[in-house]
Protein backbone atom coordinates (compact mmCIF):
# COMPACT_ATOMS: atom_id res chain seq x y z
CA UNK A 1 0.00 0.00 0.00
CA UNK A 2 1.32 3.94 -0.35
CA UNK A 3 2.86 5.57 2.73
CA UNK A 4 0.65 7.90 4.79
CA UNK A 5 0.69 11.72 3.95
CA UNK A 6 -0.54 14.66 5.24
CA UNK A 7 -1.62 17.60 3.95
CA UNK A 8 0.99 20.58 3.99
CA UNK A 9 -1.99 22.97 4.63
CA UNK A 10 -4.19 21.79 7.33
CA UNK A 11 -2.19 18.88 8.31
CA UNK A 12 -4.39 16.30 8.16
CA UNK A 13 -3.95 12.94 6.72
CA UNK A 14 -4.55 12.37 2.81
CA UNK A 15 -6.62 9.65 1.50
CA UNK A 16 -5.01 7.89 -0.99
CA UNK A 17 -6.79 7.73 -3.87
CA UNK A 18 -6.75 4.83 -7.26
CA UNK A 19 -6.36 8.08 -9.83
CA UNK A 20 -3.23 9.32 -7.84
CA UNK A 21 -1.63 5.86 -8.25
CA UNK A 22 1.10 7.53 -10.90
CA UNK A 23 1.46 10.96 -9.18
CA UNK A 24 1.30 9.78 -5.36
CA UNK A 25 4.71 11.07 -4.83
CA UNK A 26 3.06 15.02 -6.13
CA UNK A 27 0.23 14.65 -3.95
CA UNK A 28 0.88 17.49 -1.28
CA UNK A 29 -2.59 18.86 -0.32
CA UNK A 30 -6.01 17.24 0.35
CA UNK A 31 -7.88 19.13 -1.19
CA UNK A 32 -8.35 22.04 -4.16
CA UNK A 33 -9.07 24.86 -0.82
CA UNK A 34 -5.92 23.41 1.13
CA UNK A 35 -4.00 24.43 -2.14
CA UNK A 36 -5.43 27.65 -2.53
CA UNK A 37 -5.18 28.55 0.66
CA UNK A 38 -1.27 27.54 1.94
CA UNK A 39 0.38 28.60 4.88
CA UNK A 40 2.33 31.53 4.78
CA UNK A 41 4.43 33.68 7.20
CA UNK A 42 1.28 33.54 9.51
CA UNK A 43 1.71 29.70 9.59
CA UNK A 44 5.17 30.17 10.70
CA UNK A 45 4.28 32.80 13.13
CA UNK A 46 1.85 30.24 14.83
CA UNK A 47 4.31 27.26 14.70
CA UNK A 48 7.26 29.23 16.28
CA UNK A 49 4.83 30.80 18.78
CA UNK A 50 3.66 27.03 19.84
CA UNK A 51 7.54 26.23 20.27
CA UNK A 52 8.39 28.53 22.27
CA UNK A 53 5.63 28.25 24.64
CA UNK A 54 5.84 24.32 25.05
CA UNK A 55 9.70 25.00 25.45
CA UNK A 56 9.33 27.49 28.30
CA UNK A 57 6.64 24.62 30.14
CA UNK A 58 8.36 21.93 32.15
CA UNK A 59 8.42 18.78 30.01
CA UNK A 60 5.11 17.16 29.67
CA UNK A 61 3.22 20.10 30.16
CA UNK A 62 0.53 21.65 28.35
CA UNK A 63 -1.23 24.27 26.25
CA UNK A 64 -4.11 25.34 24.70
CA UNK A 65 -3.83 26.62 21.48
CA UNK A 66 -5.42 29.29 22.07
CA UNK A 67 -2.46 30.81 23.85
CA UNK A 68 -0.42 31.28 20.66
CA UNK A 69 -3.65 32.31 19.32
CA UNK A 70 -3.45 35.41 21.74
CA UNK A 71 0.10 36.21 21.50
CA UNK A 72 -0.23 37.11 17.65
CA UNK A 73 -3.97 38.19 17.41
CA UNK A 74 -5.12 39.47 21.28
CA UNK A 75 -8.04 41.16 19.28
CA UNK A 76 -9.39 38.31 16.72
CA UNK A 77 -7.71 35.47 17.85
CA UNK A 78 -11.22 33.40 18.30
CA UNK A 79 -11.35 34.05 14.45
CA UNK A 80 -7.78 32.46 14.08
CA UNK A 81 -8.09 29.12 15.61
CA UNK A 82 -8.58 26.46 13.20
CA UNK A 83 -4.95 28.29 11.24
CA UNK A 84 -3.56 27.57 14.97
CA UNK A 85 -5.20 24.19 14.97
CA UNK A 86 -3.82 23.48 11.29
CA UNK A 87 -0.07 24.83 12.91
CA UNK A 88 -0.29 22.56 15.42
CA UNK A 89 -1.36 19.93 13.23
CA UNK A 90 1.39 20.53 10.70
CA UNK A 91 4.30 19.93 14.03
CA UNK A 92 2.63 16.72 14.59
CA UNK A 93 3.17 15.74 11.39
CA UNK A 94 6.75 16.81 11.79
CA UNK A 95 6.91 14.76 15.07
CA UNK A 96 7.62 18.03 17.21
CA UNK A 97 4.55 17.91 19.48
CA UNK A 98 1.29 15.84 20.48
CA UNK A 99 -2.13 16.65 20.63
CA UNK A 100 -3.93 15.61 23.51
CA UNK A 101 -7.53 15.20 25.08
CA UNK A 102 -8.30 14.42 28.71
CA UNK A 103 -4.91 13.70 28.43
CA UNK A 104 -4.33 11.26 25.73
CA UNK A 105 -2.77 11.81 22.58
CA UNK A 106 -5.12 11.75 19.82
CA UNK A 107 -5.44 10.89 16.06
CA UNK A 108 -4.76 15.03 14.92
CA UNK A 109 -6.86 14.17 11.97
CA UNK A 110 -10.11 13.50 14.10
CA UNK A 111 -9.73 15.65 16.95
CA UNK A 112 -12.97 17.23 17.82
CA UNK A 113 -13.54 20.06 20.49
CA UNK A 114 -10.98 21.13 22.79
CA UNK A 115 -7.34 19.89 22.45
CA UNK A 116 -4.08 20.78 24.71
CA UNK A 117 -1.07 20.50 22.81
CA UNK A 118 2.72 19.38 24.47
CA UNK A 119 6.12 18.50 23.44
CA UNK A 120 6.70 14.73 21.76
CA UNK A 121 7.80 12.83 24.65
Amino acid sequence: MYPEKTCSTCGRRITWRKKWADCWDQILYCSDACRRKKPGTAGQQIEAVILRLLSERKAGATICPSEAARELWPETWRERMEETRQAARRLVARHLIEITQSGWVVDPSLAKGPIRLRRRI
